[in-house]
């Protein structure tokens, strides 16, 4: 028996007990998550585990692309494609709607390699039964780049489906590798409305520990509902947590310097790294005490 184990009694009812009792880091703290009200479930259960008041206040409403045409034409040449490269669970869920809509199977994609930007994205391909063949170990466009490299032979023609406007290095990387990209909006993002109102009075009373963003459309949205005056306000008492360094980028751009990272660019991991953060902060008297409460 170790040292520390020894110096408890063996028979202590209180040594027990708080064995048995699970680590509560954020028992008392509130915590404002911006995903999409379809996507903010699992986050929440995460938080809610670790202690937390949720406040759920999706920044982005995730809807169909202006048109489905692009994205049917490339599923109905699934045939032509050597790569389908996916960037997010959304893509997934959309190619799902539209292969069931076209009559489909998710096995025609069979023969085709298939990468995806990170565990979340694969974890809900193989739901569908595709094997996933790369899964970078940076789960960003950046590392995707860098996994693919050397897979990808010159001429490979790779179907990207994705959210419509997003940033553009995924694209210029891959074609200058010597691939041929067709890039197909997938799904459309757009703000959300009727939250900042609410948001605005609990940021303003203190009454808030920390807000999530766990995309850069979450964080230029969120910040977008406020004037630099109000977002300058509350700065200095709520935490920002972003879910990696492309959502922190955009989040500065706002004057939200980012507090919590996570090293794995994931929602479960963002969810821990928010309970070590305030696992080590001592809870302030105030109104958050007393909401929380």
């Amino acid at each position: 028996m170790d040292a520390d184990r020894g110096a408890v009694p063996h028979g202590s009812s209180r040594a027990r007990a708080q064995a048995r009792e699970p680590a509560r880091p954020l028992e008392g703290r509130t915590i404002v998550v911006t995903r999409a009200a379809a996507q903010a479930q699992r986050f929440t259960q995460l938080l809610e585990a670790a202690g937390a008041r949720v406040i759920e206040a999706p920044a982005i409403v995730i809807g169909p692309p202006p048109s489905w045409e692009p994205l049917d034409v490339a599923l109905g040449a699934l045939s032509s494609f050597s790569w389908l490269v996916f960037t997010s669970v959304n893509g997934v869920t959309m190619v799902d709607r539209r292969l069931t809509a076209l009559g489909i199977a998710w096995s025609a994609l069979a023969g085709r390699r298939v990468a995806a930007i990170g565990p979340a994205t694969a974890d809900a391909l193989r739901e569908h039964g595709v094997r996933v063949d790369v899964v970078p170990a940076e789960y960003r466009a950046e590392g995707l780049v860098e996994r693919l490299r050397g897979l990808l032979a010159r001429g490979d023609r790779v179907l990207l489906p994705r959210a419509a406007q997003t940033r553009d290095v995924l694209v210029t990387s891959l074609r200058a590798l010597g691939v041929e990209v067709v890039e197909v909006p997938a799904y459309a993002t757009r703000r959300a409305e009727g939250n900042a109102t609410r948001l605005g009075e609990v940021l303003s009373e203190g009454a808030v520990d920390a807000v999530t963003f766990t995309s850069s459309s979450t964080a230029r949205n969120f910040a977008e509902m406020f004037s630099e005056a109000e977002r300058r306000a509350w700065r200095g008492r709520v935490a920002v947590a972003s879910i990696g360094p492309i959502t922190a980028a955009t989040a500065a751009e706002y004057g939200l310097a980012t507090d919590i990272m996570p090293a794995e660019y994931t929602i479960p991991a963002l969810a821990r790294a928010i309970g070590e953060w305030f696992a080590g902060i001592p809870k302030r008297p105030g109104p958050r005490g007393r909401r929380s409460e």
